[in-house]
């Protein structure tokens, strides 16, 4: 069994459990479902838009613990000093060490950056709980979805008006979305080896549809590396680790930024 067949397996009793626990109709009642969430998309595409989307993660299964440390606000007020595009907030807890909490805090200080809920969605469920916790933005592993779980939970989150951040690492993955003006995320990070390969990529991004908004993730260490990205078609860059691993995540953002 690979890790991601682990995580999927362990996620899917984990939905099971909360949606016993938990009324749709209470999540639809939740402030922060009344939001008009802010837009991905639009943050990307600005003009002198940084595309950083920085993450916050705590830990993850290939690294083990990076940094628990780290307050989300804290983090997050640096983030945003940064002028980061997006902010990425981890909220699967068994694997990665993060909640949904974490996500509700950032959100209470942050209002005028998209927040993405990176975990793994296997649920309907969780795309609705994604906006009663105050996402902008869910993400969609094609890894682990079939083609019809895949265009179901980005139409839902559509018609929610959230974006959707459609993640492949290979050209199957890419077959099974409708890529046409998606954003879709190249994962540099092969999920079953968790080996890192940039070239993988950028190998892959030609195949992507140029409607299509492109973003690099994983394995991003260096500001010379989005210069060559972004001649590539990429304009946007999920980043976690680099910054996680400091003292100060936020300030070794802003330093990345200042470089490029």
């Amino acid at each position: 069994m690979t890790i991601l067949e682990k995580i999927v397996a362990y996620k899917k009793k984990e939905v099971a459990k909360i949606k016993a626990e938990v009324q749709i109709k209470k999540l639809v009642e939740s402030p922060n479902f009344k939001r008009t969430p802010l837009s991905l998309k639009k943050s990307l595409l600005e003009v002198g838009s940084t595309g950083i989307i920085a993450e916050f993660k705590r830990q993850s299964p290939s690294k083990g613990i990076i940094n628990d440390k780290a307050d989300i606000l804290e983090v997050t007020n640096g983030y945003l000093d940064a002028n980061v595009a997006a902010q990425s907030i981890l909220t699967d807890t068994h694997f990665f060490g993060g909640t949904m909490v974490d996500l509700m805090k950032a959100r209470s200080i942050n209002d005028v950056k998209p927040i993405l809920r990176k975990d793994f969605i296997v649920d309907g469920f969780q795309i609705v709980e994604a906006k009663a916790i105050g996402a902008d933005v869910i993400l969609l592993i094609a890894a682990c979805l079939t083609k019809e779980e895949l265009k179901n939970y980005g139409q839902l989150a559509t018609d929610l008006g959230m974006d959707v951040l459609y993640e492949i690492h290979t050209q199957e993955e890419l077959d099974k979305i409708d890529a046409n003006d998606k954003i879709i995320g190249i994962n540099n990070r092969n999920l079953n080896t968790f080996k890192v390969d940039l070239e993988h990529s950028i190998e892959l991004s030609s195949k992507i549809p140029d409607s299509c908004i492109k973003v690099s993730e994983s394995g991003i260490s260096d500001p010379k590396i989005i210069m060559g990205l972004k001649q590539y078609g990429f304009q946007g860059f999920l980043i976690g680790e680099n910054f996680m691993k400091t003292a100060n995540p936020g300030e070794a953002c802003k330093e990345f930024i200042g470089q490029m």
